[in-house]
């Protein structure tokens, strides 16, 4: 029922905090902090830009943490209601909701450091760091690919400067420790949101994460601490590698910082394609041309493999599309060589296109003994001409 003068309280227009937050009244604080953090991730403002009922909905859910992540509060609440607190609030907050005494530190310094990239603590990064590593690829032929081969690259390394021995500073200076983070490689930034401040941390800007800072720089290296130069690599590329994978090279990436190893050199084979053979896994896929001859009386023909040429036994009556399986003529595992996938072959009987005046008689002599099927069509139109039922209306073709 509305109150006198048409005015709502303020405890009939609020839903119950409970049922805000999606927990049961006897939760405990664990479960109404984890309602809490996935409420305030899935409608935070930064997270929902201009829309104004995830504003709302983050509102909401942060009041009803306020009030039950608070002890007396949340007594009061289970005993009153809403009502416990109309009257009560100052003027700071959502809606003249007062925040006072709500703990959301832990909370919020998740959720600004997914958001913003900082975080509440964070180690700093000015120690021994591993350089990045370097990709470069390299072509080889199908055969390389399967039995393996050694290859000579080219590129650009970087190497310590033998000036500076990798400090970057002129020779008589050393780097002096940055004025901006203290030589700690972060500074700290704060971020203001609806409940206040919160700190975040962030890489140093004028030392770049080093904690050092060169002033004068060595004349050789430009103050980068390195030496750039044109390097020939030998890459030994493993037999059976496949189109694709890499080689990884250790220390032959770019340089380490602050003393770091150096990166790895990651170079990508590319395997190129072969006229004849097909490689799935370790097995590898061909099609070989029987003749008309060879495929209905048997005989030998040649095979091409990875191997060279190898001689193979058809049998009579072999018909077009039969598979051969030639093992341990495929690719070797790349962890054992000795152990190799297997060639498979599938047999296509050849019909000839062109044939001499002889040869097409012998072809029709060899047809009558052996079922007369050029003339199989005219012997069934005959059939069913000589029949005095059929001859005026049923015809078998068109």
């Amino acid at each position: 029922m509305r109150p006198e003068g048409g005015r709502i309280s303020m405890a009939e227009q609020k839903r119950d905090y409970y049922e805000v937050l999606g927990v049961e009244k006897g939760a405990d604080d664990a479960a109404i902090k984890k309602a809490y953090r996935a409420l305030a991730k899935k409608y935070h403002p930064d997270m929902n830009p201009g829309d104004a009922e995830a504003e709302k909905k983050f509102k909401e859910a942060s009041e009803a943490y306020a009030i039950l992540s608070d002890p007396e509060k949340r007594k009061q609440y289970d005993q009153f209601g809403h009502a416990a607190f109309e009257g009560g609030a100052g003027g700071g907050g959502f809606g003249g909701f007062d925040f006072s005494g709500a703990d959301f530190g832990d909370i919020f310094g998740d959720i600004f450091g997914d958001f913003f990239g900082g975080g509440r603590s964070r180690r700093g990064n000015n120690g021994p760091m591993k350089g990045a590593n370097i990709r470069t690829s390299v072509r080889i032929t199908f055969e390389e690919a399967v039995f393996g081969v050694e290859k000579e690259i080219e590129l650009t390394l970087k190497d310590e400067c033998k000036t500076c021995h990798g400090s970057g500073a002129k020779p008589g200076t050393s780097p002096e420790t940055c004025q901006k983070c203290g030589g700690k490689g972060q500074v700290v930034f704060t971020q203001q949101s609806f409940f206040g401040t919160v700190r975040n941390v962030q890489t140093c800007p004028d030392c770049n994460g080093t904690g050092k800072v060169i002033k004068d720089k060595c004349d050789d290296c430009r103050g980068t601490g390195y030496i750039a130069s044109r390097k020939k690599i030998q890459v030994s590329i493993p037999a059976g590698i496949d189109n694709g994978q890499s080689v990884r090279i250790r220390d032959k990436g770019e340089p380490g910082t602050n003393g770091g190893p150096r990166g790895d050199l990651l170079v990508e084979v590319i395997v190129a394609r072969h006229p004849i053979f097909q490689r799935q896994d370790y097995n590898i896929y061909s099609t070989v041309p029987v003749s008309f001859a060879v495929a209905a009386l048997g005989g030998d023909i040649v095979v091409d493999t990875v191997d060279g040429k190898v001689l193979y036994e058809v049998k009579a009556g072999t018909q077009t599309d039969t598979k051969v399986r030639l093992r341990g003529k495929g690719v070797p595992s790349l962890r054992n060589k000795d152990m190799r996938g297997d060639h498979y072959v599938t047999l296509v009987v050849e019909t000839p296109e062109k044939l001499s005046s002889e040869a097409k008689d012998l072809l029709r002599k060899f047809d009558a003994l052996t079922g007369d099927s050029l003339n199989a069509a005219k012997n069934i139109k005959d059939d069913k001409t000589d029949s005095p039922k059929d001859t005026k209306k049923k015809k078998f073709w068109k």
